[in-house]
């Protein structure tokens, strides 16, 4: 009797044991954790200069977790051979490339005037390698279209099929028919994807109010790491930042959701660095998920839980109660301030400026949005111009 006793105690614990750990898994994953992406990067399947497997690798060893290979106008999809071009840089890129994954990886061959060719991996093959559960790629393209010579360029994460450029009558018609288009196959495929505004500052070829008069849109690049794209604008020219409040004064006041601001590298160059080439590791953005899959990613994203950043990490980032709270994490001998923008029912943009590494703010009824961009006193390592310091912004949020 004893026996029996002491073996139904035994079981008992166990099953208490087993559903404890259950239990203790399913909280884990439903915790929400910080990953790390860029989701604007080129490589030799448009202008990049970069195999993209070798890229991809890159990403994945700089602590990533997820990145977007995003070409203009296609895929990496079929056959595509590349010539090794004839200079010591892209030949010493090539021999690197064997050197890290070596002749049973990389495919190539001479053609009849003795060059060397390259077969591009596809998005299917560097996927199946490069993916692990701390590591996804997004399937992506740069949509790459133009009004009377102007550059309009809008990117699709997670694409499931090739969009081609809409064409039309105008900027704003140009960018609201390819918008039109990625939310068509979001709906015919069932799978969550999502348009951004790339680099509006390109040639000035965007304007504030022709993003204002967009229907669908959510995302614009507010940074972006490309030499030619003048995130600051001039005296004559808003910067990004300024168009950002405007147009999302104008969205809240017709119903219309927020805009959110991304950070992405724009990257095309990665065997010579500096100013006047566009390198990785200057811009991303850092999306608090469930999990590291496409589809958590973009609900976050859509959702605003995210922040964008060329270098300042955040401890904490909460709304509750119609309070946004901020927590800088510290690094050594860096100093921070954190500049509050707020937008009132009439559509002024104030600023408050706070020292240090936390601040808490509450909305109030009359503000329209609050976001902030934390500055550090440590200029940004490999920048586009001398002025760079390391930034981050937060996502606008609304009274509630």
């Amino acid at each position: 009797m004893l026996y029996f006793t002491c073996m139904k105690l035994v079981f008992s614990l166990l099953l208490l044991w087993t559903l404890t750990r259950s239990v203790f898994a399913q909280s884990k994953a439903n915790e929400l954790q910080w990953f790390k992406g860029n989701l604007h990067t080129h490589s030799l399947w448009s202008d990049g200069d970069g195999y993209p497997d070798m890229i991809v690798d890159w990403y994945r060893s700089k602590g990533y977790h997820f990145v977007a290979l995003s070409d203009h106008n296609i895929l990496a999809q079929g056959e595509k051979w590349v010539k090794v071009a004839k200079s010591k840089l892209h030949e010493d890129a090539f021999q690197n490339y064997l050197k890290r994954f070596g002749d049973e990886w990389v495919e190539q061959k001479v053609d009849s005037a003795g060059r060397v060719m390259v077969r591009l991996k596809t998005y299917d093959e560097y996927r199946e390698k490069f993916e692990r559960k701390d590591f996804i790629m997004l399937r992506s393209e740069e949509v790459t279209d133009q009004f009377e010579k102007k550059p309009i360029h809008m990117n699709v994460s997670n694409a499931q099929e090739l969009i081609r450029p809409q064409g039309g009558k105008s900027v704003s018609d140009v960018m609201q028919r390819n918008i039109d288009a990625v939310l068509e196959q979001r709906s015919k495929t069932g799978v969550p994807m999502f348009p951004h505004i790339n680099h509006p500052n390109f040639y000035y070829a965007i304007t504030v109010d022709d993003m204002i008069s967009l229907r669908g849109e959510r995302f614009f690049e507010v940074y972006n790491g490309h030499q030619l794209v003048n995130n600051e604008g001039d005296s004559v020219h808003l910067s990004t930042e300024k168009m950002w409040d405007r147009i999302n004064v104008a969205y809240l006041r017709r119903g219309q959701e927020l805009m959110f601001g991304l950070a992405t590298d724009d990257s095309h160059n990665y065997h010579q660095f500096g100013k006047t080439f566009s390198n990785a590791g200057r811009g991303w953005v850092m999306v608090r998920a469930k999990q590291l899959t496409a589809e958590s990613l973009i609900e976050a994203m859509e959702a605003g839980d995210f922040y964008a950043s060329t270098g300042v990490e955040l401890a904490e980032l909460k709304v509750e109660n119609n309070t946004l709270t901020i927590e800088v994490k510290q690094e050594k001998g860096v100093t921070y301030s954190i500049e509050l923008m707020t937008a009132n029912q009439d559509g002024d943009i104030n600023y408050r400026i706070r020292k240090g590494t936390k601040t808490s703010v509450a909305l109030s009824a009359n503000d329209l949005f609050l976001r902030a961009r934390i500055v550090s006193s440590r200029k940004r390592t490999n920048a586009v111009n001398d002025v760079e310091y390391e930034m981050a912004w937060t996502q606008p949020v609304i009274f509630k």
